[in-house]
């Protein structure tokens, strides 16, 4: 049955192939953002289908509508962006989670907030599971994302206990693919700007730290499946791909891929930022029968692809 979906932050990197996914199940879609870190080009493929609706609004301010489902994206994700004004990143999270979730709680709709493995900070327990309550300083750089993050997923889970409105709740682990912003600040995406222009690359710390890269068609299949799960089973849910690569083999591999000539050079690690992060993705198989397909060659593969369209 044809449902009318509301997507805040549908014009970012995520929002977009989130838009594209539900229209082409046959839904009607509203596409809410504005435009701080998304951009109109993501989305301006899909300007031609009737059941697509493209809305410029900023979720710090009330919105109101009549629709079956809402995605909560709405909000910077990269450390560039979320540090550029970290007050207005706070106010994203927790005013525009108490908007969306004060529009849910009106129309009965449910609502899926979009989560973060940033949650769990800098985390002392490996891999992270959903019980795990992380180890985040709440006044460091990154706390504007971590903290606000921390706070909309209370909300939520505070709506549906005081106000019974129907949520699900998804944290999502680094992810990569198409239309990720080429300036982002993003492990990804700086190291292949870098390569296609033959650049230096630029590597924080020792390179030893530990990340986990799942591909946007991953992501976008396990939130889907999220929102549609059992009524009982709200989250929250981690959404990553438990493979495990140092930033040093992702710098060879992405050098490697991309024929480039550049050299890897070393600076200071940032402040807080995580030695590892490793989704458990336990629940995930067991609640959503959800698990990651896309190996990380052939994700890089389609990304390099993209970046070569855009990097000039």
């Amino acid at each position: 049955m044809k449902k009318k979906i509301l997507v805040t932050g549908g014009a970012g990197f995520l929002g977009s192939h989130l838009c594209e996914r539900l229209l082409n199940e046959g839904n009607e879609v509203i596409c809410l953002d504005n435009y701080f870190t998304g951009q109109k080009q993501n989305v301006i493929h899909l300007l031609d289908n009737p059941y697509f609706e493209l809305v410029r609004h900023d979720v710090t301010m009330p919105f109101f509508i009549e629709v079956d489902q809402i995605f909560n994206l709405a909000c910077p994700a990269s450390p560039i962006h979320y540090q550029y004004n970290p007050i207005k990143t706070i106010k994203t999270s927790v005013a525009g989670a108490i908007n969306m979730l004060g529009l849910a709680k009106r129309i009965n709709a449910r609502i899926l907030q979009a989560s973060t493995s940033e949650v769990y900070g800098d985390p002392k327990i490996h891999p992270q599971p959903e019980s795990y309550w992380g180890h985040v300083n709440p006044i460091g750089t990154r706390a504007c994302y971590d903290e606000g993050k921390r706070c909309a997923e209370s909300l939520f889970v505070n709506y549906h206990r005081q106000n019974n409105v129907d949520i699900k709740i998804i944290r999502i682990f680094n992810t990569y693919g198409p239309r990720m912003h080429p300036h982002d600040g993003r492990v990804v995406s700086n190291f292949i700007v870098q390569a296609l222009k033959n650049e230096d690359i630029t590597m924080y710390g020792d390179g030893e730290q530990t990340r986990s890269f799942q591909y946007v068609d991953d992501l976008i299949e396990g939130m889907i499946r999220l929102m549609n799960s059992r009524d009982d089973f709200f989250g929250p849910v981690n959404i990553g791909n438990p493979g495990e690569f140092s930033m040093l083999e992702l710098a060879e591999k992405v050098i490697q891929m991309t024929g480039s000539k550049s050299k890897i050079i070393f600076q200071p690690l940032p402040e807080d930022d995580p030695m590892q992060r490793k989704p458990d993705i336990t629940l995930a198989k067991k609640e959503l029968n959800w698990e990651p397909k896309v190996h990380l060659d052939e994700g890089l593969t389609r990304t390099i692809d993209f970046f070569k369209t855009v990097v000039k």
